[in-house]
């Protein structure tokens, strides 16, 4: 693990996609994006906080999003692609990583908030290049060999109860 200090300028990027099916799948839950951010930068100085999120055409995430802006998070949004035959795909592999690159020359450290061993060519990509970076994703989920590449690794699952929020228990229907 490398050093942290109060003047380090960090980015973080978070993959949505990525860390809501890893809490889902794992736990039934959802993720706690503001405490995952606020653990992460800890005293050092936040630059951008960037989640990449995927619309779709009822805009039930919509709150989600507007959540996010609360809390300091911009967002990026493309639409949820749907192709012949009902296969849907939303991907922000390529966008996360472009800003990543961008903002690596400009940040000390990139905190890439996803377990997607897609980011491994990224992360050795930017590293010799002086910038740290640091991992933050649950280790069931996460790609070994970026956890192994990464500069620090946060493990969401030793304290899921901070950033995961609960299942909500499902409403009990009155018989009347």
């Amino acid at each position: 693990m490398k050093i942290k200090h109060k003047f380090q300028r960090v980015a973080v990027l978070i993959d949505v996609q990525n860390m809501y099916y890893s809490a889902k799948n794992l736990y039934g839950a959802k993720v706690n994006f503001g405490e995952i951010v606020k653990t992460a930068v800890g005293e050092r100085q936040l630059i951008r906080a960037i989640a990449y999120v995927i619309r779709t055409k009822t805009g039930e995430e919509k709150p989600f999003f507007e959540a996010l802006t609360k809390l300091g998070i911009e967002t990026k949004e493309k639409d949820l692609q749907e192709f012949y035959g009902g296969v849907k795909k939303g991907d922000w592999d390529v966008g996360l990583a472009v800003d990543a690159v961008e903002l690596s020359e400009k940040v000390d450290v990139i905190i890439l908030v996803s377990g997607d061993g897609d980011f491994l060519p990224l992360v050795e990509y930017v590293q010799p290049k002086g910038c740290l970076v640091e991992i933050v994703a649950f280790r069931e989920t996460a790609s070994g060999k970026l956890v192994e590449a990464a500069d620090d690794f946060i493990n969401l699952s030793e304290e899921k109860n901070k950033f995961l929020f609960s299942p909500r228990p499902a409403k009990k229907l009155r018989r009347e």
